[in-house]
């Protein structure tokens, strides 16, 4: 450490301080306008305002705004209104995006100056000692920082507005999940009590010598199974209806006043064409906005590393007194003290290596991301465009023609062609059929909410796709 000592003016030492207080001004954090800025961008899919609640009035207003629209049967955008205003998971992610850009503002501060005070006796001479110093390298490096930390505070909000869609489609993946294992249930309890006919009915005439055993038996079997199905489905409904209040947070006073619609809604009468897909990979989605913004942020990170990773000067501004208590005599000396750290150990290699790989990390992550925009779109837009069509299908082609076969069965039942069990078998077979059509309404409505997720740049996993039975898998009695 080298240290000079030089006179300096009273004058000049105050300017040199007002410079320092004026130039560690830097950007403050404001949660409510970041959040304001995030419903934004998410109004238009959320239709609800999300809002950090830190008093009890506004928790009394979140609360009338949840019995509100808890009073009547809760649609998919009343479900995600709810989770924005509700959810105590996305207070939690608010109240830690605070934090972070709380912390990131933090970086773009100078380090606040100390104060030494010193007190020698030596003899009849009595010595004060008082150095103001500060971080001289903070001060010329303010302006790049307080821009470093700017960066990182706008990629903390585009982290915020990602958590927000991501609990947007959630809760519209939720809903679906919970309305249509809600509806396949009420099936469910059909065909049970379908094959609980048939089973009795033939347990009855094997009782006066008109059925065999093994016909007997193959009615129990369906019976059997359809009480499996039942108890499955039925749970399916608890599972999927927990799971939409866990996301919602609804507390145990407000479940009871939880009704969700019978049905899922209807396909639009038209898809979403490729070219309104398409033009999402001429937007910047959150995701490319994201690692877009790393990298402006390692780059300056980098600029500003070069310099500190070499040396480190401090400035201190001196004001000694002597007094000598023999000849009652004081005498005042006034100067500065420069510290530079000497890299004579550490040339900082390794934390430029460490900067130099963090920026092309960066580099290769942005590529990445706009590579996997546009695959995520295609894979997305398939699985929607393939949901939409099976599930048209169901509505236009086979829940139509299995309808024909039912009045048909009913007919030749009527003109005594077949009996009670091939008109159960196909009772059953039909409902099934129903039931497989919810179950592609269901795929249509979740993909349609991974592929908004994808439109905004926080993609999901599509559902995977099952394949549908359009069959009852019993065979008719004899």
């Amino acid at each position: 450490m080298m240290r000079y000592l030089m006179t300096l003016k009273p004058s000049k030492t105050l300017i040199s301080i007002a410079a320092v207080a004026v130039l560690s001004g830097c950007a403050t954090v404001n949660i409510d306008q970041a959040i304001d800025r995030t419903n934004g961008e998410t109004k238009s899919a959320s239709g609800a305002s999300a809002q950090l609640l830190r008093t009890v009035t506004a928790k009394t207003a979140r609360d009338n705004q949840v019995a509100e629209l808890l009073k009547s049967p809760l649609s998919q955008q009343a479900a995600v209104q709810l989770a924005i205003i509700n959810s105590p998971a996305l207070q939690t992610l608010l109240a830690e995006r605070w934090g972070d850009m709380a912390q990131a503002a933090q970086g773009g501060r100078i380090a606040n100056p100390i104060l030494s005070l010193e007190r020698v006796r030596s003899l009849d001479e009595l010595e004060f000692g008082r150095i103001l110093a500060f971080g001289l390298l903070d001060l010329i490096t303010l302006p790049q920082r307080q821009k470093i930390a700017t960066a990182r505070m706008a990629q903390t909000e585009l982290q915020m507005t990602a958590d927000v869609v991501g609990l947007i489609s959630q809760a519209r993946m939720a809903w679906v999940a919970a309305v249509a294992a809600n509806e396949s249930a009420t099936y469910s309890k059909l065909v049970y009590e379908s094959a609980q006919a048939s089973a009795e009915l033939a347990k009855r005439m094997q009782s006066v010598g008109n059925f065999n055993r093994l016909q007997r038996v193959r009615q129990q079997a369906f019976y059997a199974d359809a009480s499996l199905q039942l108890l499955a489905s039925q749970h399916t409904a608890t599972a999927t209806r927990e799971a939409l209040i866990r996301l919602l947070g609804l507390k145990d006073a407000q479940i009871s006043t939880l009704t969700l619609p019978e049905r899922l809604p209807d396909l639009p009468k038209s898809f979403m064409s490729p070219e309104a897909v398409s033009k999402a990979l001429t937007t910047q989605r959150l995701d490319v906005r994201m690692a877009q913004s790393q990298l402006d942020a390692a780059s300056k990170s980098q600029g500003l590393n070069l310099l500190t990773s070499l040396t480190d000067v401090e400035l201190g501004v001196i004001r000694n007194t002597v007094k000598d208590a023999h000849e009652g005599t004081s005498q005042t000396s006034k100067g500065y003290e420069l510290s530079i750290r000497l890299p004579i150990f550490d040339w900082g290699d390794a934390q430029r290596a460490s900067m130099n790989a963090a920026t092309l990390a960066a580099v290769n992550r942005m590529e990445a991301t706009v590579i996997g925009a546009g695959s995520d779109l295609r894979g997305s837009y398939s699985a929607y465009r393939t949901a939409y069509d099976a599930s048209r299908q169901y509505r236009d082609e086979i829940l139509p023609l299995s309808k024909v076969i039912a009045e048909e069965n009913g007919l030749r039942y009527n003109g005594m062609f077949i009996g009670v069990f091939e008109l159960l078998a196909d009772h059953r077979a039909q409902i099934n059929t129903v039931k497989a059509a919810i179950a592609a309404q269901q795929q249509f409505w979740q993909t349609d909410a991974t592929l908004q997720a994808t439109l905004l740049g926080k993609p999901m996993s599509a559902p995977a796709m099952a394949a549908g039975s359009t069959s009852g898998g019993d065979a008719p009695g004899h």
